[in-house]
């Protein structure tokens, strides 16, 4: 009996390991939690929270959740110069950047419309990685990829167009957000350092940024005004056990699947987002943005058979 349930808990272990290495389980856990990230911005704007201090609670929360991971592992050693300038650009192009273009608009555009702008980070990202040379999909990955901006420009063009749909400064300030992040995702391929884990590189990323945040603080804020985050203080912390979750398999997707997979994120996150929206933020979209979204779907169905096919 004893061998029986050492063998039962030997499987469920290996059973979580290979999920952690399958780049089409960590695009779907990634993908799913960043969707949580849109309507969770938009109850942190609705409470009067700055985007500026939203965008360092993600970071505190994705450093302070690997920390004991870091201290058991030996991670918290000072890193290298190599390290530290991967630390540096690309904290500075993937998370700080975005996060404060993505907490600014969503006030303004709303979380479902501003989630599925991130469904065109796969475009930006694949024309950047045929310039650098980088892995890109097939035939059948680029059809997923193509699918799925079709969708995200038929849900762009439908909110765009209603008489309650954001005007058009905040539609060009989220089309800026796939852009950085596209930015951010070829440059952590091109220039990741050999032989680092990703939890490390998550950590340092995340506590640099979160450093990053506070200065800007206390440059245009004059302080540190938490008092903030209370009104939306359950909010908060959820949006910091998200991202300590999120980040660990974010970097492990980078690694394994590249800068094209892993920016198909970007549909997951939208349709989780749009969904997450409607349910909890009572938004209501036309049924043409439900069309644009089902077809984003579709594309992130046919990307993950492309990505079975070339496993």
């Amino acid at each position: 009996m004893k061998a029986r349930l050492h063998s039962t808990a030997l499987a469920g272990h290996s059973a979580r390991f290979d999920l952690l290495q399958s780049p089409v389980a960590l695009l779907l856990i990634t993908g799913t939690l960043i969707g949580f990230n849109f309507p969770l911005g938009k109850i942190a704007g609705d409470a009067g929270v700055s985007p500026l201090i939203w965008a360092f609670l993600i970071s505190l929360g994705a450093s302070t959740i690997l920390l004991p991971l870091m201290a058991a592992t030996g991670g918290l050693m000072l890193p290298g110069s190599r390290i530290w300038r991967y630390t540096v650009i690309s904290s500075l192009v993937s998370f700080v950047a975005p996060n404060l273009l993505l907490f600014t608009v969503i006030p303004h555009a709303g979380a479902g419309y501003t989630g599925l702008l991130f469904a065109l980070s796969p475009v930006f990202t694949l024309l950047l990685a045929s310039l650098f040379h980088l892995k890109t999909p097939g035939r059948l990955g680029r059809t997923g990829i193509g699918i799925g901006l079709a969708g995200a420009t038929l849900v762009s063009l439908t909110r765009g167009t209603q008489p309650d749909g954001p005007p058009i400064e905040w539609l060009l300030a989220a089309l800026a957000i796939p852009v950085a992040l596209a930015m951010g995702n070829v440059y952590r391929t091109l220039d990741w350092p050999e032989g680092t884990p990703p939890n490390i590189l998550a950590f340092w990323g995340h506590a640099f940024s979160s450093v990053v945040f506070l200065l800007l603080l206390l440059l245009t804020r004059g302080g540190l005004p938490f008092a903030e985050i209370a009104p939306a203080a359950g909010a908060a912390l959820i949006q910091m056990l998200v991202a300590g979750m999120t980040f660990p398999a974010f970097f492990r997707l980078q690694q394994q699947g590249g800068p094209v997979l892993l920016s198909q994120i970007g549909y997951v996150a939208a349709a989780v987002g749009l969904i997450a929206a409607t349910v909890f933020l009572g938004e209501r979209y036309s049924l043409m943005t439900w069309l644009g979204a089902g077809i984003i779907a579709m594309g992130i169905a046919v990307t993950i058979i492309a990505q079975r096919r070339e496993e």
